[in-house]
């Protein structure tokens, strides 16, 4: 930690309080305050922190909420931790917050965290990149009361055939369907996590045609990660690296 620093935004992790970085835990278990995401981030996680920490819940506050609280503790030379679900670079709303920051000469860092798009992966035992197949991953999400730029379509990101995983859209998941349909002109296959590595963690394997009537049935409206593309469930090349003929820097090959 660097004692210049007075505002740490850390990524908590998807859900499994254990998931946070040993550096982003460290920090924590340091701060002065902390805000955290109340509707989305464990709160296991604050049992790490000291008994005297000053606690905000960001779920009831807006962005000049968030910064009074940080300006009052730099000006108290308090350390504080901004407490993101999954990795803060997704979707986390912190660039307006360092923003902020910036204009008062507040320092800051980020401390990088696993984000569900990778969790929802490991709980399916997935692999995004396969050889001969794609290896390209699309993090994304379907426009809602967000609008996402015109060249950013999920229609045409899905004909590139990437493998993809969406966020912050299974309320839409017809919407969804429907655009993945025409941009992959074809049925592929499509997986539903819904809160991954928490423990009510549910898992929903289907395709294109038949996904929304899973999703409906089993009532997943929010906190689910949309993963999607034939790396789910085809036959694929084997990595080069590991092939006894391919010769690289640390390894010489056998002949064929």
């Amino acid at each position: 930690m660097d004692n210049n620093i007075n505002v740490y935004f850390i990524g908590a992790g998807p859900g499994d309080v254990d998931l946070i970085t040993v550096k982003g835990r460290k920090i924590l278990e340091k701060a002065d305050v902390v805000i955290y995401a109340g509707s989305l981030v464990s709160k296991e996680h604050l049992d790490f922190c000291k008994e005297s920490v000053e606690m905000h819940n960001s779920a009831s506050m807006t962005l000049e909420d968030v910064i009074d609280v940080m300006k009052k503790a730099a000006g108290e030379n308090k350390m504080v931790v901004r407490l993101h679900t999954g990795d803060p670079s997704m979707y986390g709303a912190i660039k307006e917050q360092m923003d902020e920051l910036n204009k008062f000469d507040i320092k800051y860092e980020v401390v990088p965290g696993v984000s569900s798009c990778f969790a929802a992966a490991a709980a399916i035992k997935r692999e995004f990149t396969l050889p001969g197949v794609t290896q390209t991953l699309i993090l994304t999400r379907v426009e809602g009361r967000t609008p996402v730029p015109a060249g950013e379509d999920l229609e045409k990101l899905a004909s590139t055939g990437a493998s993809m995983a969406i966020f912050l859209s299974i309320s839409m998941i017809e919407k969804v369907v429907e655009k993945l349909r025409r941009g992959y002109g074809k049925n592929v296959p499509i997986a539903i996590v819904e809160r991954a590595t928490w423990e009510d963690q549910r898992v929903i394997l289907g395709t294109l045609d038949d996904i929304a009537e899973k999703v409906k049935e089993a009532n997943i409206t929010k906190c689910a990660q949309i993963l999607v593309g034939d790396f789910i469930d085809t036959e694929y090349d084997k990595s080069l690296l590991y092939d006894k003929t391919f010769t690289h820097m640390f390894r010489e090959g056998v002949s064929k």
